[in-house]
């Protein structure tokens, strides 16, 4: 149900979003009016001339330009999928020899691994069923990537436009469309391995261990075409912007971001295919290696032991709850709160983090309390560990505010708001050296605090909870 209420939400950010036309004869308003500002600062006017261009024409030459990264990007996804494609079939196939081969492609059951007393299905089944979960986890990685790259491309002008009314409207068409990434994301993965769980079951029945050692590919699928969208886009995007910066600055005398150089329409592809599609199945690959990987030693469990499914799924119900926090959080940045200037983006972020991850603690502290049972036992090394079920949402909180801690510290150390960017900036006054040094020496400082963070929420869910309350951490 909250999968897809994420995926109903995505298409309705979808469909505000296309509401700003990109086609000629809207009235996005006269440069100079400076009346009374509207809603989030609709007459904050960020350009007062634009070169003599009429609105008629900014329109024209905002959709041509769109259309061309558009057609761009798909291209190049395209040809990548081509490649990607032949990888997966290549890898699968070599996933089911390889897990098959155990017991020399024989049908007949074998004691569980983690009971001898029990008998469970053949290795054959466990190969046949991971490649089929690898291949969902790739295909739904290379979707979301795709989706990601759409909606990018969809919104780029319709955001130039906005930004000529204000910065807030600016601001929240961008906002709403990566909330269609994001939804489509965490809620497409959600689906698809409850889905995969769900008929898994009815081969497996009571052998919980093999089903969810079989669901292990799908996050090996998803992080495996990750590496395809990171890699390849990256090494695109940045060849096009060096290429385009040469060939533009140096040779030809063109500005910069001119999209009369053929090289900035491609640095532009190449932002899209990397730093979004490419972020999107990274994204992807995270969510669903900690999820199956939380799956698979809950399944050793008393939850597995005893067929409880509801605690079994406590991972996917997380992701559950995160979708409608989200869902709520995302509200307070386009519809409670109004931008009206620049200088309110990042604290407007900022808020975001910090509500989700208020709202995140409630919603997992009322699951934990309805879908565990009051005490049970995680495998932890050859013994069964008795936990608590506070004791398992004090695991996922803490790794909930370690996130929190990071992202604030990330911010610190890279905004230019706070002094290390500053400073970085200072540096440049006595020449390159300099500069090279201090910065390379903020980089190792501002990895202290997040390696702590790191460190202690292990540390933490180890001892509650063993590998499970890392697990879930995570």
């Amino acid at each position: 149900v909250c999968a897809v209420i994420g995926i109903a939400f995505s298409l309705v950010q979808w469909i505000l979003v296309s509401r700003v036309k990109l086609s000629p004869g809207r009235d996005s308003g006269a440069p100079g009016n400076n009346g009374a500002a509207g809603k989030n600062g609709y007459a904050d006017y960020l350009i007062e001339e634009e070169e003599g261009l009429n609105d008629h024409n900014v329109v024209v030459k905002c959709a041509e330009i769109q259309n061309a990264i558009s057609e761009g990007a798909t291209s190049f996804l395209f040809t990548e999928y081509q490649y990607v494609g032949i990888f997966m079939v290549a890898f699968a196939i070599l996933i089911f020899l390889f897990l098959g081969s155990v017991e020399g492609f024989s049908m007949k059951s074998q004691p569980c691994t983690y009971d001898l007393s029990r008998m469970c299905k053949p290795a054959l089944a466990t190969a046949a069923f991971s490649t089929l979960s690898f291949l969902l986890g790739a295909v739904t990685s290379v979707v979301s990537g795709f989706l990601g790259m759409k909606i990018a491309t969809y919104a780029n002008a319709r955001t130039t436009l906005e930004a000529r009314k204000g910065v807030g409207k600016a601001f929240i068409t961008a906002f709403r469309s990566g909330a269609v990434m994001g939804f489509l994301l965490a809620a497409n993965g959600l689906l698809v391995l409850y889905i995969a769980i769900n008929v898994f079951k009815l081969y497996y029945g009571d052998d919980w261990g093999g089903l969810f050692e079989a669901i292990t590919g799908y996050g090996l699928g998803g992080s495996s075409m990750a590496l395809f969208g990171r890699v390849g886009g990256g090494i695109y995007t940045k060849a096009a912007d060096v290429g385009a910066d040469l060939v533009g600055k140096v040779e030809r005398n063109i500005p910069e971001d001119d999209p009369r150089n053929p090289a900035v329409i491609a640095d532009n592809v190449g932002d899209n295919v990397g730093d979004i599609a490419g972020m999107g199945s990274d994204l992807f690959g995270s969510y669903a290696e900690s999820s199956c990987a939380a799956l698979v030693v809950a399944s050793i469990s008393s939850f597995g032991m005893n067929h409880e499914l509801t605690p079994m799924l406590y991972p996917l119900i997380i992701s559950s709850v995160g979708i409608i926090v989200c869902l709520i959080t995302t509200l307070f940045a386009t519809d409670f709160f109004e931008i009206k200037a620049v200088d309110e983006i990042e604290p407007s972020l900022k808020r975001q983090l910090i509500i989700s991850t208020v709202l995140m603690t409630i919603g997992i502290g009322v699951v934990s309390w309805i879908a565990l049972p009051p005490s049970f036992t995680i495998f932890n090394f050859g013994d069964q560990k008795l936990v608590k079920n506070w004791q398992l949402f004090l695991c996922v909180a803490v790794g909930l505010w370690a996130g929190l801690i990071i992202g604030f510290v990330t911010e610190y150390y890279t905004s230019n708001a706070y002094s290390p960017v500053q400073d970085v900036a200072d540096s440049c006054r006595t020449g390159a050296a300099t500069n090279v040094i201090f910065g390379l020496a903020l980089g190792y400082k501002s990895c202290i605090i997040p390696i702590f963070a790191i460190a202690i929420s292990i540390f933490v869910s180890f001892s509650f909870a063993a590998m499970y309350g890392i697990a879930v951490a995570a």
